[in-house]
């Protein structure tokens, strides 16, 4: 009996073994994709769930809502105006007469084409929403493995995936807000960058540009990436034709970026509508001013050192340190294994945030565009060190969801 017994457990080592080699062989890559995927969405689904059910009274749901209403909270909502009533032709204004929060926040790509999926099916929008989102999700993480490869092994790509799928926002993956269909655009967008398709890059840049912010960060990756490749002509050849394409490109991705004001202003009869419609969020921080490139990061050390009652001056030095380290890391090794143009992306998109963002608890979202840093993450190949990153990213997920995404009273924690 005792035979048999390990002759069975032997039996079934042995078939897992052998399931686990075919889904990982790198001719099935999509297979082990879906199923890192697939397994990422079973864990954030649950702890979703969990504080679904003990989800209290908030401005969007009653107590312990169901999934699909839990996952349209927050700009969730703003969404769903969007998608049913479209933009306002007149800027709210507060009693003091500044523009407050409205909808020309939020670009369209996302909501417009919620709306066209919720018209072909009868869904509602938050299941509509959830379902665009967990297909584009999906499409991210095929993608994001296509552009790994090309710069790092089978398995590393893989466990690059893994991190993306498990990591600490990654709830935000399957709720109805822009960030997945944005992330898809943004991989394909590097994807052809690295594999020098500009004109490729036209249509995906159109429509990335109006579903998050970031056609002047890309804009700026492409300049830097024509730079470079002008800079190395003698080593790699630049020909004409691909000038021709590349400076296209970033001229277009240029103009993408102001895309979205010039239709806030033609709509509302306002230049600074979209600009206006932004510093609104950021008011109750610091009160209604300008628009002013890289200064957010230092009145939000102001604000943020009152709040924790620390040395203004310290914040700042925190915040600087902060800054050169994360740039001096680009410059490391295992920064560099990303290749140049991932490296030129994530530069670039740093330098985006800087120069227009209000540091606070959406920050956190906002820094999502730099996951091909998963790749410099997944180079130690220990297996104690990725299990213990993976357990490490499942416990950032716990902590994010209860921190920015459950409702606890009045919440001053936006996701």
């Amino acid at each position: 009996m005792a035979d048999g017994s390990l002759a069975s457990t032997g039996s079934l080592a042995s078939a897992v073994r052998r399931a686990t080699t075919a889904i990982l062989a790198p001719e099935r890559w999509w297979v082990a994709v879906i199923a890192i995927f697939a397994a990422s969405r079973v864990v954030t689904t649950s702890l979703l769930l969990w504080f679904a059910s003990i989800q209290g009274q908030n401005p969007w749901t009653g107590p312990a809502p169901d999934y699909f209403s839990f996952a349209k909270i927050w700009d969730g909502h703003w969404y769903y105006i969007i998608a049913l009533a479209g933009y306002p032709t007149e800027l709210p204004l507060t009693d003091d007469g500044h523009v407050g929060e409205n909808a020309w926040a939020f670009m369209p790509a996302y909501p417009f084409l919620v709306r066209f999926v919720m018209t072909l099916t009868t869904l509602d929008f938050a299941v509509a929403g959830v379902m665009v989102s967990v297909a584009f999700s999906l499409g991210a993480a095929l993608l994001f493995y296509r552009v790994m490869h090309l710069v790092l092994p089978a398995r590393t790509a893989l466990f690059s995936v893994a991190i993306f799928c498990f990591a600490p926002l990654s709830a935000i993956l399957q709720v109805a807000y822009a960030e997945s269909m944005y992330l898809f655009l943004l991989t394909l967008a590097l994807y052809w960058l690295m594999k020098r398709q500009y004109w490729m890059l036209f249509p995906v840049i159109a429509i990335m540009s109006l579903t998050r912010p970031s056609g002047l960060a890309f804009a700026l990756a492409l300049g830097l990436h024509v730079v470079y490749r002008w800079w190395i002509r003698r080593s790699e050849e630049f020909p004409p034709r691909e000038r021709v394409a590349a400076v296209s490109a970033t001229v277009f991705s240029l103009i993408m970026g102001f895309a979205w004001l010039l239709i806030a202003a033609a709509v509302t009869g306002s230049l600074s509508a979209y600009t206006d419609t932004e510093l609104a969020w950021r008011a109750s921080y610091v009160g209604y001013g300008e628009l002013v490139p890289f200064a957010a990061w230092f009145q939000g050390a102001e604000f943020w050192a009152q709040w924790w009652r620390m040395p203004q001056w310290l914040l700042v030095v925190m915040v600087v340190a902060g800054i050169l380290a994360f740039f001096v890391f680009l410059l490391t090794k295992p920064a560099r294994r990303l290749g140049v143009d991932l490296r030129l992306w994530v530069a670039s998109y740093a330098l985006y945030l800087l120069a227009v963002f209000f540091p606070q608890s959406s920050t956190f979202r906002l820094l999502m565009p730099l996951f091909p840093l998963a790749g410099a993450l997944a180079l130690p190949q220990s297996r104690v060190y990725r299990g213990l990153l993976l357990a490490a990213c499942i416990a950032g997920q716990w902590a994010w969801i209860h921190v920015a995404w459950w409702v606890d009273g009045y919440d001053w924690t936006p996701p």
